[in-house]
This record gives C-alpha cells, structure tokens and sequence, in this order.
C-alpha cells in the first residue's frame, strides 16, 4: 500500500489551569490516505475540534500547547515546525472549513480578496492572477456567476453560498488534507446534501483527503470511507465505515449508533446513552468511559485501554468488547 497522505502519531493537546495542566485530547493516532473521506464523530466536547486544530497548530488560546511524536504531511513533520513553517504548510498543504463561516470569513474583505490572499501568498501570484484563481476556485464550488460575485462580501452570500465560499478559500492552494469541521452545521437539509456532494465532487476531481468532523452518523454513513469515535479526548473505534456502523465492537460507538432517530414507522422511545461526559480535569480511573457502560467489567475501572486491532484496519479501545453482531 502507498504511504498515507497524513500520518498522525500521539497527538496531545494540553491546557494549562492555573498550575495544573488538563489534557484535552490524549494521544491520537491515525493515518490518512489518498482520498480518504474519514469521519471524526463523538459528543460535544469529545476532543474532535480541538484535535484537528491541534493539527493545525491554530489554538484559541496561548494556554494551549501540542505535543506527540509526529505529524507528517508532506514529508515534514508539523510538530518540529516554527510558527513560519506553519504558515507556509497551511492553506498550500493543509485546509480547514471552519464550523461558522460567517466568524470566520472577514466581513471587510470581498469574497476573491480573502481567496486570494492564500494565492498570493503561498504562490506568488500578482493581484490580477490571484483574482483570476479566485474565480475559477468559486466556479469549481458552485457560485454562480463567479466574475460577479467574486466581488461581493460575505454577507452578501446566503448560508450555503458562505460555506461554499469558505471552501473556496480553503482550496484556493490546492492543499493535500482538507478538514471540514460541520460544515453543513445549521443548513437546511437540501442544501447540507448540496455541500456534502460538493466536497465528495472535489475530492473525486483532485484527489484530495478529507477529515470531516460531525455528531452525525448518518452524514458518516453517506460521505465517509472511516470512522473514527472519540470519547473524553481518546480515541476508543476506528476502522472501515461499513464494518464499524455494522458491528461495532466498543459500547460507547453502539450506543452513538443505536441514539440516531430510528426510520421506521412507529412510536419506540429514542435510545440515549445514560449519564454525561466527564469533566476532562475530573476523569475516572481506568477506562473513561466506565461510568456509563454496560459492558463494564474488572479492569474497567483500573486501567486504560490501549487501542488494540479487532480485525485488518478496525482498532478498539475496551477490555470486554462487544461480540459481532452484540448490540445489547
């Protein structure tokens, strides 16, 4: 097999609490291929946002650090970057749509100024060669009349032409990963599917890998290629989108599973996970995820398990996992 686009070794990202530290995401691991779709699912405050950037190494606080073995991304490792070498690898090799376009695009700028600006940097184009990628990129992601609206600032746009428009500054270099953090949040349900079809168009056309973060199983189930379940800032199932919604082998993926709105006729109380998240600075000892487990045995409440593969390319994190085909 080729080597992954993105290889990601014992991610960590801490924060520092007045002269305690908490650990937000612990050691994440995976890797990326060549048009790999990969879906990073989990409760809110799971630790996916804050893992991708970490990624990223654009932190919302200087309170925050990233630590772990490695990041590689075309062949350099982002964890040994300075702050330059970030910049020059961000929006040339890395991209991110971010959850809220309209806090994220720069109301004072018009929609090509903000695409631009990437090019320019990264590339070296002139305004007027930057201008004129801009508009190309709009017309790749769906804006109609590109020369037009290229002009145009962000609240000009609806929401769904926003989204698309942060996807266009997103692409604006051609980067190798894109991480899409819910995009389609606050959409309605037309033009959710429109964006999602959109991304799978771009990957198909430029070969390009997607992280994509969401709460929601069914986009998983209808855009990714892997699943990746995080739980309290761990990863606890990763593996292939069709083994792992079929026979989930952790209680927590199960039951995010078994919590999604049934579609059949009827009137059958909707199925919840029982009890919260824990607090990160006030984790239980062993598997976190103990507390509200019914699987739970032992060693659940002693010790840390460490992710382990239950098949080729399907890893869990759990002492007693559920049998193939167990969804009690």
């Amino acid at each position: 097999m080729s080597a992954p686009v993105l290889k990601v070794e014992e991610l960590s990202v801490i924060a520092r609490k007045g002269e305690h530290e908490v650990t937000l995401v612990d050691r994440l691991s995976f890797d990326l291929a060549e048009g790999e779709v990969l879906g990073l699912v989990g409760e809110s405050g799971s630790g996916k946002t804050m893992a991708c950037r970490g990624l990223m190494r654009l932190l919302p606080s200087p309170n925050l650090r990233v630590e772990g073995t490695s990041v590689q991304l075309a062949g350099e490792n982002l964890l040994h970057l300075d702050e330059a070498g970030m910049r020059r690898m961000r929006g040339r090799q890395l991209g991110m749509i971010f959850q809220n376009p309209s806090s994220h695009l720069d109301p004072l700028m018009r929609i090509g100024e903000q695409i631009g600006e990437g090019i320019r940097l990264h590339q070296g184009a002139s305004k007027r060669e930057a201008r004129a990628q801009a508009i190309d990129v709009l017309r790749q992601v769906g804006i109609p009349d590109p020369q037009q609206r290229v002009d145009s600032y962000p609240h000009e746009f609806s929401g769904g032409m926003r989204q698309r428009a942060m996807i266009a500054v997103a692409l604006g270099c051609n980067p190798n990963v894109l991480i899409a953090d819910e995009p389609t949040t606050a959409l309605d349900v037309t033009v959710q599917a429109q964006i999602l079809r959109l991304l799978l168009d771009l990957r198909d056309q430029r070969g390009l890998s997607i992280i994509l973060i969401t709460h929601d199983l069914g986009v998983v189930a209808q855009t990714c290629d892997s699943i990746a379940v995080m739980y309290a800032g761990r990863l606890c199932e990763h593996g292939n989108k069709h083994e792992v919604l079929a026979y989930p082998r952790h209680p927590y993926t199960a039951g995010l599973i078994d919590c999604q709105p049934a579609t059949s006729h009827g009137h059958a109380l909707l199925k919840t996970i029982a009890g919260q998240p824990p607090l990160l600075d006030a984790l239980p000892q062993g598997c976190r995820f103990n507390p509200r487990c019914q699987q739970i045995g032992n060693r659940c409440t002693s010790l840390m398990p460490s992710l382990q593969p239950v098949s080729h390319g399907h890893r869990i994190a759990c002492h007693y996992p559920l049998a193939v085909g167990d969804r009690s």
